[in-house]
């Protein structure tokens, strides 16, 4: 039956009922196309005829009558200057020119970048691109061959691994720091676009769109990147301390029976230093504004002037085996009640010959009062 139909089928054409086909071969009982059919190509489409595993002609977007005059490759090939009209043997394979948008990327490994502020990086980043066809020809003997049906599929696997083996030079090559990454997405995709259709301009493939919808790093960068920002935010180290113990009393609060009364001890030692520094600052306020003594005056006694304020030590800590710090008490008592100073905690400050577990510091006992001792061995 299908050799009786292909005698009476003299219109090539293809109309292409699915979104992933790019190349397609026309079904012809023995490959047998009849002197004089119409070639139908739409556009978004062209048509290339292969004449015993040769290729022969390229059609673009029209309506064709196969003749000596509209194929003169094929024509050499066949002898049909002499008039010759029996069918002759040919595939027609019809190629989709249209851009392919649902490609989707992302990257299975991280890609390692050196950054100026924050040194080596891992870095994964996901995104969407357009693959178009732009030489028919070299799609097919490239890529293609005898498929009768070759669709995105059989590509896209090869495009992705392309574009993670690209995207760290390209990336690196950008020289963009890690915190401006977001703001030039656009420029770094338009670079990969341009690099990835040279690497593929010999399989007849063209990138002519590529997105880059995020770029994320480990959560340990994210978490010192958001403690970069609340530093500079609340502006210097002190303050910044202080709103770590604000942001503990919540937890004690939460938490009345762990480190509620330790954190209590901090916020009262805070304020009572906060109030003693107003007190003071009251009392010189005053003694500013008073007149100045005679020279004649004699100059107060040694034993008359004050010494100076004792300045409050400066604490630093070690959690999961990074050094954090440094802390005031009022400070320390926020740790203690976020669970990060327990008695067991390395401390140090200056002063100290080496770091030293807090229990073992008489200072930090007021702090650790109320923090239980490790659990015993279980049996």
């Amino acid at each position: 039956m299908d050799r009786i139909r292909g005698e009476f089928i003299d219109i090539i054409e293809w109309t292409d009922d699915g979104r992933d086909t790019i190349v397609w071969r026309f079904p012809r009982y023995g490959n047998e196309i009849k002197m004089g059919a119409r070639l139908v190509v739409r556009e978004s489409q062209v048509a290339v005829f292969v004449n015993e595993g040769r290729l022969a002609d390229v059609y673009e977007p029209g309506t064709y009558t196969l003749s000596t005059q509209n194929m003169p490759v094929l024509s050499t090939l066949k002898g049909w200057k002499h008039g010759f009209e029996s069918p002759f043997k040919a595939e027609v394979y019809f190629v989709t020119t249209r851009q392919f948008t649902d490609f989707k990327w992302g990257t299975q490994n991280p890609v390692i970048l050196r950054d100026a502020e924050f040194g080596m990086v891992r870095v994964r980043a996901f995104g969407t691109f357009a693959a178009q066809v732009v030489d028919a020809a070299a799609l097919l003997r490239e890529l293609v061959g005898t498929d009768p049906q070759f669709r995105t599929e059989e590509v896209g696997e090869h495009l992705r691994q392309l574009i993670v083996s690209k995207l760290g030079s390209a990336l690196g090559a950008a020289g963009v720091p890690l915190l401006d990454l977001a703001a030039r997405q656009d420029g770094i995709g338009q670079q990969l676009a341009k690099a990835l259709t040279l690497e593929l301009s010999a399989t007849g493939i063209a990138i002519p769109r590529f997105y880059i919808e995020n770029i994320s790093v480990p959560p340990e960068v994210e978490a010192a990147i958001d403690t970069r920002s609340r530093m500079a935010i609340t502006g210097n180290l002190d303050d910044y301390a202080k709103l770590q113990a604000a942001d503990a009393i919540p937890l004690a609060a939460a938490n009345p029976g762990t480190g509620g009364d330790a954190v209590g001890l901090g916020v009262g030692m805070a304020l009572g230093q906060r109030i003693v520094q107003s007190t003071s600052g009251a009392a010189a306020a005053p003694a500013a504004q008073a007149p100045a003594q005679p020279a004649s005056a004699p100059a107060p006694a040694p034993s008359d002037v004050p010494p100076p304020l004792p300045t409050a030590p400066r604490w630093f800590i070690a959690v999961g085996g990074q050094q954090q710090g440094p802390y005031d008490e009022s400070a320390l008592a926020g740790q203690v009640a976020a669970g990060n100073l327990t008695r067991t905690t390395l401390v140090w400050r200056s002063g100290q010959a080496a770091w030293q577990p807090a229990d073992q510091v008489p200072e930090l006992a007021p702090l650790l009062a109320d923090v239980p001792p490790p659990l015993p061995p279980q049996g």
